[in-house]
């Protein structure tokens, strides 16, 4: 008998491990530190379509390339610090300094990955329908924009190791398929590249750049934001709701924003009310996002606004070093 009761016992104790690692494996899916699973990219419905359009606004659509290197055949063990095509100068969108973009990509590394150092070589498949899921803004294999950093890359260094992988990066994207088994031995090619070699970094910084960080610029530079701080929140708004008309989208939590403040800091509204409002518009968004299927993690990511409103309250307009950050989800200072 008492050999059954120590049976029993252990068994209880096996299931109890088992339980507390299944609960584990699924709050690290769905935590903070997943970056596609709370990230959106693409607004638009047809895979197809919008690949044609991420690939224009980066600039290597085929026969529009801007590049002039691509038959330069370049081994990447030589490669240098790549020349980026051409993008808007500060002062057409109101840039922020070097040092205030830094702390904004690190807010947004921070949100995405749990760190505020760049994860250029971070690649995993989060199995979130996305497929892999990698490097700096969380670029994804279904969404197209991973595919676009790999070609643009390749335009100027086309004896990579990535190389071979471009046509069925291609195929995922343009159906935006999250199935990767096409894709063996690409994840640790990904962060070979990544690691060894600085113009897949720039390559990555160009992609992030005129996808998202421009098109916030514009975006801030339309309604009125001029501080730092607003430019950054857009900044880290796009990468994850996308720039689009759905309802989830910025410019939807932009008008709503506006329209609860009858106006927005263009029509002389006062930027700090506004910006507060959009904050509070936005986590409301993360939710009870009107696309049901992102809820379960979109609500997970409600710590990212209020980070912005923490610093908001604090007065830090100008996004100026060191940034202490102590909330619910985060306790981490950004110099």
């Amino acid at each position: 008998m008492k050999k059954y009761y120590i049976y029993i016992f252990i068994v209880t104790l096996i299931l109890f491990a088992v339980g507390i690692g299944i609960f584990i494996v699924v709050s690290n899916k769905n935590g903070r530190s997943s970056k596609s699973s709370v990230t959106t990219h693409s607004s638009e419905t047809d895979p197809a379509k919008n690949l044609v359009n991420i690939e224009r606004q980066v600039g290597v659509l085929d026969d529009t390339t801007a590049s002039t290197t691509a038959s330069a055949k370049i081994p990447e063990s030589s490669a240098p610090i790549s020349t980026p095509t051409p993008s808007p100068t500060p002062d057409e969108l109101n840039s922020l300094t070097p040092e205030q973009k830094l702390r904004a990509d690190q807010l947004t590394s921070l949100f995405e990955n749990g760190k505020t150092d760049i994860q250029y070589d971070y690649i995993e498949n989060l199995d979130d329908g996305r497929g892999y899921t990698a490097g700096k803004a969380g670029f994804t294999t279904a969404d197209g924009d991973l595919y676009v950093v790999v070609k643009l890359y390749l335009t100027r260094f086309t004896e990579s190791r990535l190389a071979k992988y471009l046509p069925t990066l291609k195929d995922l994207a343009e159906k935006g398929s999250s199935k990767v088994s096409k894709l063996k031995g690409f994840a640790d090619d990904w962060k070979k590249t990544a690691d060894e070699n600085v113009a897949f970094r720039d390559a990555q910084d160009e992609v992030t750049d005129k996808l998202y960080y421009f098109p916030a610029l514009k975006l801030a530079q339309d309604n009125g934001v001029v501080s730092a701080l607003g430019r950054a929140f857009f900044y880290d708004t796009i990468i994850q709701h996308g720039e689009g008309d759905d309802p989830d989208s910025i410019g939807a939590l932009i008008d709503k924003t506006s329209k609860n403040m009858h106006g927005s800091p263009k029509d002389g509204v006062d930027e700090s009310k506004w910006l507060t409002e959009m904050i509070n518009v936005r986590k409301a968004d993360l939710k009870n996002p009107d696309d049901s299927s992102t809820q379960d993690v979109w609500k997970q990511s409600t710590g990212r606004c209020d980070v912005f409103m923490a610093i908001l309250k604090d007065g830090n307009m100008d996004l100026t070093g060191p940034i202490k950050i102590k909330t619910k989800e985060y306790d981490v200072t950004i110099n």
